[in-house]
């Protein structure tokens, strides 16, 4: 089996209760407070037309689903990916409320998607879907209720006509009921290399702790998208270098570094980054597998597996995708003293920014880029601080740690509201 079908078969799902059974019998979690919280509040299933180019009516199907709201609304992405399931979006969802939790925003956990190959359809397809698809789960969202964001296939364009769509319903602009527009509908500077630079500034943290030293590190990136061709960027600045990274095509290596420039400028030209000139063509479960001080797995769920934790010679894994990791490869790379950053921590400067773009669109104001990287900065480094302390105080890998101080906030949160009515 390769990576590929081996992710194919692990349900993401089970592999987020696994995690939250874990955290909660470490924590001994009120029985009944473990039935709510292991559960989805709701579930939002939708199949809506599209009137395609040609004249065609395709029905696609698409979800909304809420983890848990007790410390704020919600949040999370919306994914357009033609293996988009239910079980997918609620693992998501539930992965987004301890993310949220780990770095203290008030926020609950979301996610949506919509099942499609958008790379299949023209702009002007994709905009009658994400119109439709916006006004089919309108009844759940709204800037105090549930607050979308970019996710994989999505960008700041499907955003804005997201925002629109609302808007024209409610009969006036409302700016704050998605988050990652573009500048000029009241996005946030910064938000478009967030998640990069949250994750660049966690391995940062992560070096110090192991002794690393990044000016001489060696980095793999597997993903090629906003986080990781970004990620490749920043962690170049601070001195590492990046011998391998991938796309969905495959991956390249060249063992004296890459110019991530000229890497991302020839993805640009030929819609993959293999075939790059003076690097070796490599598969996407290669790249995981090669040597390398720093792993940043940043494409999709169960990308390391029982199969091949054995095998990762990086000395830190950071989570940059959402899920890559499995809960047998926590074990197998803890036992060898991988430093792991797991996703709700190391991926959380996305939703930070995107925090901060919804407090500048209630309050109709506006901060500079200097200004959102040094409250990410502040916020990252000290939710790494704390998921340390705990790791530490239970002689724990770093997963075990963010998701006992997430899930402990979550309750208390849940506990404290009690149940209505």
């Amino acid at each position: 089996m390769t990576t590929e079908q081996v992710a194919a078969h692990i349900n993401p799902w089970e592999v987020a209760q696994r995690q939250f059974d874990l955290a909660a019998d470490k924590l001994n979690l009120d029985p009944g407070l473990r039935r709510v919280l292991r559960q989805p509040r709701r579930e939002l299933t939708v199949h809506f037309p599209v009137k395609m180019d040609d004249g065609s009516v395709q029905v696609f199907t698409g979800y909304r689903v809420q983890h848990n709201l007790g410390r704020g609304p919600a949040k999370g992405g919306i994914r357009y990916h033609q293996d988009v399931t239910l079980d997918e979006v609620k693992a998501l969802a539930m992965w987004m409320t301890w993310k949220c939790a780990v770095v203290g925003i008030p926020y609950g956990g979301g996610k949506g998607g919509v099942i499609v190959d958008p790379k299949k359809l023209s702009s002007k397809e994709v905009e009658a879907l994400t119109r439709r698809f916006t006004t089919e789960i309108e009844v759940l969202i709204g800037p105090e209720r549930d607050i979308p964001a970019p996710d994989v296939n999505t960008n700041a364009q499907v955003m804005a006509w997201m925002m629109d769509t609302y808007s024209m319903h409610q009969g006036y602009t409302v700016p704050g009921v998605v988050t990652g527009k573009p500048i000029s509908l009241g996005g946030s500077e910064g938000r478009n290399e967030a998640t990069a630079r949250g994750t660049v500034f966690c391995i940062i943290d992560a070096a110090r702790e192991v002794s690393l030293d990044l000016a001489s590190a060696t980095v793999a990136i597997q993903g090629f998208g906003n986080a990781g061709s970004i990620a490749a960027r920043l962690i170049a600045e601070e001195g590492a270098t990046v011998v391998a990274v991938s796309d969905s095509t495959g991956g390249i290596h060249k063992p004296d570094g890459l110019d991530i420039s000229r890497v991302v400028a020839w993805k640009k030209e030929h819609g993959t980054v293999q075939g790059f000139p003076g690097a070796k063509d490599i598969t996407n479960a290669e790249i995981l597998e090669v040597r390398c001080d720093v792993l940043i797995p940043a494409a999709l769920e169960n990308q390391i597996t029982s199969r091949n934790a054995g095998r990762i010679q990086a000395r830190i894994v950071a989570e940059a995708a959402n899920g890559p990791s499995t809960p047998e490869a926590d074990l197998e790379l803890f036992r060898r003293g991988v430093f792991m950053i797991p996703d709700i921590l190391c991926n959380a400067g996305g939703v930070t920014v995107s925090y901060f773009e919804w407090v500048q669109d209630l309050n109709r104001d506006h901060w500079s880029e200097q200004v959102v990287n040094e409250k990410l900065r502040g916020i990252m480094t000290r939710a790494f601080a704390e998921t340390l302390a705990i790791a530490k105080r239970d002689q724990c890998d770093m997963r075990t740690a963010a998701y006992l101080l997430a899930v402990q906030r979550v309750a208390d949160a849940t506990a404290m509201r009690g149940l209505y009515p």
